[in-house]
């Protein structure tokens, strides 16, 4: 089975598992302690691992970036619904993030950025299922 984890630096492990919380996934804590947690984006599949930036930099002897002054990557996660991006936007701005770019919409696909308190970009995304399945082409009479 393939499973992805994504490893973040974060400046404070309490206040970003409430975010990513927020915004609709849960923490293992089977995976989580002063250093890290573990937060389960799709069971057996997807994860973010946050870790405290001291024990981040214990695993590279490369300098961490800032993430909060400039962007180094963005992960896009899909939704069921447009309705479930939007609930999630604003799930994670209650918590501290913030939308500093404006909402891409092209008909077949609708996306927003979504920062977090430290810096990260996570975008959340829906794409028709035809387009998904056959491409943009698909869905002409809704693509911008």
């Amino acid at each position: 089975m393939t499973s992805m984890f994504v490893s973040l630096p974060v400046t404070d492990l309490e206040r970003s598992k409430a975010f990513y919380e927020a915004v609709g996934f849960r923490i293992n804590p089977a995976f989580t302690d002063h250093n890290a947690a573990c937060v389960v984006v799709e069971e057996d599949h997807s994860y973010f691992m946050l870790l405290v930036r001291d024990y981040f930099q214990s695993h590279t002897d490369r300098p961490i970036g800032d993430p909060s002054k400039a962007v180094s990557g963005a992960t896009l996660i899909f939704l069921d619904t447009r309705e479930a991006v939007d609930v999630a936007m604003a799930a994670g701005i209650a918590a501290g993030g913030s939308e500093d770019h404006p909402a891409s919409d092209y008909g077949f696909m609708y996306q927003r950025q979504l920062t977090d308190p430290d810096g990260h970009v996570l975008e959340f995304g829906y794409m028709d299922p035809a387009a998904a399945q056959q491409g943009p082409e698909a869905v002409p009479s809704r693509q911008a």
